[in-house]
């Protein structure tokens, strides 16, 4: 053992999954907040823009907002979430050092790259980076670097890692962390194909003069192909400790190994062939390709319903291990004192409500309703803003003290923090609801805005009370972070939450246990779907020179 009874075979990759986490709680999570009570009161027509350091516009302030926490607080999180997931599943370190080094020098570098434009406002294309908006090259290719190529040398890193356990273990079914990670990974590496050929092809030779202009669709298409299986690569981590880690920490089991395998699998086919449904209003996309990715949109609800099923008996067993009774006594008996815990339960109490809410973004006739309104933003909000967030929150608070040595400090702070973020984020989200269905655009500063909406004010109010709170709640956890960091060594090891199924580990049927068939099945699925829209885009394109509104 290490330093603080750190296992000394996992000393260098829990070193890099450190890293990975502090650049994104740092450098994602408070960039991102900082810029989140701005966004909240200006909704409530409070306008504190003016006369900001280094932020010259609200479009600057939400370009920031969004590129941290949806890209930068994400991306490396995941990194150093599913590194620790990899080794302790496959129970060895990472095959490769030089790939592990080489991944966090290059995020580093991208994230480097993408503040330097956001910041000097060179970038000011908000999280949504599609033509015609042109932002500085250094943008496009660091965002390229630490979301795209960082992940790839992640993914590349752990197949290695996944052969050699093979080699050595013939034979045996894949460990459920493993398996995640290798799920997870695989979608994701599908996944950004869209937006690498976006960026590669079409937005850096655009941003550095080589190309005179680019198609706003086509690139819009390659956006969305990469925007909506993005979803995913938030959500899978987050489902990987709700299904193998939380029951454990809950006090049960993992109620079936079978389902929880089916459930990621199924979201590497049905992730990617359904971006279209945010492109139903543009008028470049055939009706029978959006009516496809609509269906598909529905589809994909099945493996969460899976996931609510499997996840709500792990707890419930959970619950009654620790005497609940009756149909709901279960939930008042889990152990809601616990920071971690809590943090993911409210977490899966806010997901229910935007999950319902993706039903009325997926419909065609519903989404008429509310394109392009606050009311995507409120839904979002309770996927990422929540499910994730929340649930990275948790996963923090016993995860920095594993890989530190150090005991978690401030207990009381951090179960205050993770009910101050429920409470904030289930105001906002309602009151960015309230607007969106008034009409409220998103994406428009609106204390700015020439017209009112009176009946929106009130859902104002709630969307500034909701932002400040969670602002607060940010810092909370935050100084919960660096007090544990500065804290002492812990003189006795905490057990890594890995939760038994039911079961007993009883044998999955090989199909469960095997990747190739679902990415085969998902290449074909994703050309049927984008094939026929990214042909007709390419049949007869059209060229913007680009803006820049700043």
């Amino acid at each position: 053992m290490g330093s603080g009874g750190i296992p000394l075979e996992f000393r260098e990759d829990y070193a890099d999954a450190r890293k990975h986490l502090l650049t994104a709680i740092f450098f994602g999570l408070v960039l991102g907040v900082l810029m989140g009570p701005l966004q909240a009161l200006d909704k409530a027509r409070i306008d504190l823009y003016q006369n900001l350091p280094l932020i010259k516009s609200y479009y600057q302030g939400l370009t920031l907002h969004g590129v941290a926490l949806a890209l930068i607080w994400t991306s490396f999180f995941n990194v150093g979430f599913l590194t620790f997931a990899a080794v302790r599943g496959f129970g060895r370190p990472l095959q490769s050092r030089r790939l592990s080094r080489a991944t966090l020098w290059i995020m580093w570098t991208g994230l480097a790259l993408a503040l330097f434009a956001i910041l000097t406002n060179r970038a000011t294309v908000l999280f949504t980076a599609y033509a015609p908006l042109k932002g500085h090259w250094t943008f496009y290719t660091g965002v390229a670097l630490f979301a795209v190529v960082g992940t790839w040398l992640l993914a590349a890193n752990v197949f290695l890692t996944y052969r050699a356990w093979k080699r050595d273990n013939p034979g045996r079914k894949t460990p459920l962390l493993a398996f995640g990670t290798l799920v997870t990974l695989t979608m994701w590496t599908l996944a950004t194909s869209g937006v690498a050929a976006e960026f590669v092809i079409y937005l850096i030779p655009w941003s550095l003069g080589l190309r005179q202009g680019v198609d706003p669709l086509l690139t819009r298409s390659l956006f969305w192909l990469t925007g909506h299986p993005i979803v995913y690569w938030w959500l899978l981590p987050a489902y990987l400790s709700w299904y193998f880690m939380l029951p454990r920490q809950a006090g049960g089991k993992l109620f079936s190994e079978s389902m929880a395998r089916l459930a990621l699998l199924l979201f590497i086919p049905f992730s990617l062939p359904i971006g279209a449904h945010h492109m139903y209003t543009d008028p470049g996309v055939a009706t029978p390709s959006k009516m496809l990715h609509g269906f598909l949109t529905f589809v994909v609800f099945l493996p969460s319903l899976i996931t609510a099923f499997t996840v709500v008996a792990s707890l419930e067993i959970a619950g009654r291990r620790r005497g609940g009774r009756g149909w709901l006594g279960w939930i008042r008996a889990l152990p809601w004192r616990e920071p971690s815990v809590a943090a993911q339960l409210l977490a899966m109490v806010l997901f229910t409500v935007g999950g319902a809410s993706g039903l009325i973004n997926a419909s065609y006739v519903l989404n008429l309703l509310v394109h392009n309104t606050l009311f995507v933003v409120g839904h979002f909000h309770l996927t990422v803003g929540s499910a994730v967030t929340l649930t990275f929150m948790g996963i923090s608070y016993w995860l920095i003290p594993e890989l530190t040595g150090r005991a978690l400090r401030g207990q009381r702070v951090a179960l205050a923090q993770v009910w101050l973020w429920f409470l904030g984020m289930a105001i906002m989200g309602r009151g960015m609801a309230v607007m969106g269905l008034e009409g409220v655009p998103r994406r428009t500063w609106w204390s700015q805005a020439a017209y009112q909406i009176a009946q929106a004010q009130a859902g104002g109010v709630m969307t500034a009370v909701g932002g400040v709170l969670l602002f607060v709640s940010m810092l909370l956890f935050v100084g919960v972070i660096v007090a544990t960091m500065r804290g002492a060594e812990a003189p006795v090891r905490q057990e890594v939450p890995v939760a038994e199924p039911l079961d007993g580990g009883m044998p999955v049927p090989v199909w469960l246990n095997r990747l190739t068939p679902w990415v085969v099945g998902t290449v074909v699925l994703t050309l049927l779907a984008w094939g026929p829209v990214v042909w007709g885009l390419l049949q007869s394109p059209f060229s913007a020179h680009g803006l820049r509104t700043w």
